[in-house]
């Protein structure tokens, strides 16, 4: 009887024990640790006395006590895994989501620039007609008297109007004469032998060119030399300074939309 006594108590003991840990919150965990090895202790107690006492059914009682507390452990260890799994792949979910939110964020932006920037060119490119009239102009127009020079004065205010304006929406001119010839901004019309500039140099310009940052709104038309080019013993080349804006009929006026 001593010994399923001490059972009892032992039992009590955890059993008074544990609803002081659930009605207290405000214990420590160093508390927590010591009541639990008391627990614990207790419980051994009462088995070892079982054990020399030969009490079968006791021991029995303890051990079906000891295999429910490892079920719980073993519950315990599974939701435990659970749950870090589950936050592990919510964290994962969060990382994505926040990923998918960043790119489509930038995938916006650029969406808008580019739909904004390619409006912007199809308006200019729509422009660019006024732009050839108003040059063509320039040079065929001769004025003679007074009043045709106030106009012709008038008519060129409002193209250098017109012109900052575009300047100021970044467009430039194509470089063209004395360049490289460049199927990416240049279209060539022409074909024309040249003691000047060496082959694959474009000798004239027939029609400006047009770009608005990195793309192209329209490619220059030009002749390009066949060769042969300057001999060695002729002069140099002209300089891209002096050769870039050849007198022609289609000077910009004052030199608007300058590729500088």
């Amino acid at each position: 009887m001593s010994q399923k006594s001490a059972q009892s108590e032992a039992r009590q003991a955890a059993e008074d024990e544990t609803e002081e840990e659930e009605g207290s919150t405000s214990e420590s965990d160093s508390d927590v640790a010591s009541k639990e090895e008391s627990v614990t202790q207790s419980w051994l107690q009462g088995f070892r006395e079982a054990l020399a006492a030969n009490d079968e059914a006791a021991i029995a009682d303890l051990e079906a006590q000891f295999e429910a507390l490892e079920n719980d452990r073993v519950s315990l260890a599974q939701q435990l895994t659970s749950l870090t799994e589950e936050i592990s792949a919510s964290k994962d979910r969060f990382l994505r989501l926040n990923a998918d939110f960043d790119n489509y964020r930038k995938r916006a932006e650029r969406d808008r620039l580019s739909t904004a920037s390619n409006v912007r060119g199809e308006v200019i490119e729509s422009l660019l007609p006024m732009v050839d009239n108003f040059e063509r102009a320039k040079t065929s127009i001769k004025t003679e008297t007074e009043g045709e020079q106030k106009i012709d004065n008038s008519y060129q205010g409002i193209y250098k109007q017109f012109v900052e304006i575009m300047k100021a929406l970044g467009v430039v001119a194509v470089d063209t004469v004395g360049k490289e010839f460049d199927p990416k901004v240049h279209e060539a019309i022409m074909r024309e032998e040249s003691t000047v500039y060496a082959e694959g140099v474009v000798i004239e310009e027939f029609r400006r060119g047009f770009l608005i940052g990195d793309r192209l709104i329209r490619p220059a038309m030009v002749k390009v030399s066949a060769g042969p080019g300057p001999s060695s013993d002729s002069e140099s080349v002209p300089s891209d300074s002096a050769a870039s804006h050849p007198a022609s009929p289609d000077l910009p006026l004052d030199e608007p939309l300058s590729s500088e």
